[in-house]
């Protein structure tokens, strides 16, 4: 289990929020248990040929086996509970931004990493690809459009490079 987040621009606000949800719900189990998963998060959703990760962070857990099957189940239940009050501030603060084409390219590019890590290294899309699951349910998660181009670098300075920056050096946003 686990999650992430994988904004295509930088709002430390939104991060801080984001991740702070998910850290007053590990606390419960543990004052080590936040960065523990955060990193794990980090180390999992990295895109190894590109040096970066796919989003901005979060957390993961789905390997976890040193606690009571109760406890596991607690925690879970904890984590599905913390979806609507991690995210939803968030889209409800952006719904109504308005999109340049320059954005909106850039988020096709960020998109495009989301495509290559769940088709390269997730092991849940993977597993279901390799073992003849429902194609259609298995690739669902992905976006409808996606945009590469060839060593695409954003230019220094730019709200796009401070978003790679991110993906590149994970922060610790909690």
């Amino acid at each position: 289990g686990g999650t992430d987040i994988t904004p295509c621009y930088v709002d430390a606000e939104d991060m801080k929020h984001f991740h702070g949800t998910y850290k007053e719900v590990c606390e419960k189990y543990g004052e080590h248990l936040f960065p523990e998963l955060k990193k794990w998060a980090d180390d999992y959703f990295l895109i190894a040929h590109r040096g970066e990760t796919r989003g901005m962070g979060g957390i993961f857990f789905d390997d976890k086996n040193d606690w009571h099957p109760a406890r596991h189940t607690a925690f879970a239940k904890d984590c599905l509970a913390a979806v609507v009050p991690a995210y939803v501030p968030i889209l409800q603060k952006h719904r109504h931004d308005e999109v340049t084409e320059e954005q909106k390219r850039w988020q096709q590019l960020r998109r495009g990493r989301y495509v290559e890590f769940n088709l390269v290294y997730d092991r849940g899309t993977t597993f279901g690809l390799k073992t003849n699951g429902r194609t259609e349910s298995i690739l669902m998660s992905l976006p409808e459009t996606a945009r590469w181009e060839y060593c695409h670098e954003p230019a220094a300075g730019t709200p796009e490079a401070e978003a790679l920056d991110c993906f590149r050096k994970p922060r610790d946003w909690a």
